[in-house]
């Protein structure tokens, strides 16, 4: 039976359409919110939204390629139940300024005037070598050529140089 397909197994759920959306919806917030609490963002990297949307639909739509334990119709529900769960999120965040400041952090100042915060950069895991870098990387030699730099809420660090002419 090598050539045989069980067309009834991969179209037909196995389970309630709504209970794998309630599952997905609670599985996807409570990732949410325990990320948030725990992850620091990084440096240059992406959101932890971003991380999230991307391992959970890896997660969800592999098994529904193979027969373990999802049909295809399963697997696209909790794909489809992610996706609009992040759009969902993105949307309110435009729209609501308290849930822009919990899913996207305000920038923190790293650098004032050609002097380190050295408060705001313990508390985002940012080391004097690691700003450095960054600096090179903005073509800025020293410290001191830095008006403000700031960690902004998708970890990039920007700068903004002093005025050479006074």
């Amino acid at each position: 039976m090598l050539w045989r397909i069980d067309w009834h197994a991969i179209f037909i759920p196995e389970r309630s359409v709504l209970e794998m959306i309630v599952r997905g919806t609670i599985m996807y917030f409570v990732i949410v919110v325990l990320l948030k609490l725990v992850v620091k963002r990084q440096s240059g990297g992406i959101g932890t939204t971003d991380i999230l949307v991307v391992v959970l639909i890896a997660e969800i739509a592999g098994p529904g390629f193979t027969a373990d334990y999802l049909s295809v119709v399963e697997g696209a529900v909790l794909v489809a139940t992610v996706l609009c769960w992040s759009s969902t999120i993105e949307w309110l965040s435009y729209r609501s300024p308290r849930f822009e400041r919990f899913f996207n952090p305000m920038s923190v100042m790293l650098i004032k005037d050609g002097r380190l915060l050295a408060r705001n950069m313990r508390a985002e895991l940012v080391t004097k070598d690691e700003l450095m870098t960054h600096m090179r990387e903005e073509g800025i030699a020293d410290i001191s050529e830095v008006r403000e730099a700031c960690m902004e809420s998708d970890g990039m660090i920007s700068f903004i140089k002093r005025d050479t002419k006074r």
